[in-house]
């Protein structure tokens, strides 16, 4: 188990941060946007786990939150070993923490929950409740750790698995937040094109 004594140690104040296992590099770094990146999103996914537990009780909201749970502590993992000099993973022989079965798992999931969808008559626009709607955002940050990973990955070796798995997590995102609003009966805006008819909105 980890143990955290102190918060601050000022050794960032110049604007680089060390990473696991020694080494300091700026905090503008590839390696540092992809690991914030996956931070961001982690902390987005609590967000939804809090409104997912708001809503009625039931197996559904319980298995939603333990998928959630799962996922986030893969996150994390990821995180740390992004957050790790490369250096120093190799020579300890640290094993990579995305592990290839991460994206199957999620297929399964996908899978299971899409049976239950019916089939998109236009794309989703973002909104609907409060779990649905932070699932959205979820992915589209899920989204841009896809693509700080993909930059990182041009200057340093990543495992394929890295990025499968980030890419495999958006879809399900996705998927999360139209099962979401299905189980509680919750309507989806779905994008109209080129929308015509203006509401109107001059205040009487």
């Amino acid at each position: 188990m980890v143990r955290i004594n102190k918060v601050y140690t000022r050794a960032g104040d110049t604007g680089e941060t060390s990473l696991a296992g020694g080494g300091r590099i700026p905090k503008d770094h590839p390696r540092v946007e992809a690991y914030g990146t996956i931070d961001e999103l982690n902390s987005l996914l609590g967000l939804v786990r809090y409104f997912n537990r708001q809503g009625p009780p039931g197996a559904r909201r319980d298995k939603l939150d333990a998928i959630l749970g799962v996922i986030q502590n893969w996150l994390f993992d990821f995180g740390s070993e992004l957050a790790t000099d490369p250096e120093y993973a190799r020579k300890t022989g640290r094993g990579l923490s995305v592990k290839e079965h991460y994206a199957a798992w999620l297929e399964e999931v996908i899978d299971a929950m899409n049976e239950e969808l019916d089939p998109l008559p236009s794309f989703v626009l973002p909104g609907g409740g409060a779990a649905a709607a932070f699932l959205h955002q979820a992915r589209t940050v899920c989204r841009r750790a896809e693509r700080r990973i993909l930059t990182l990955s041009r200057e340093e070796p990543l495992a394929p698995q890295c990025q499968v798995f980030i890419n495999r997590l958006s879809d399900a995102l996705f998927v999360f937040s139209r099962w979401v609003a299905h189980s509680l009966g919750e309507e989806e805006p779905l994008w109209e094109p080129e929308m015509k008819e203006l509401p109107d909105w001059k205040w009487k």
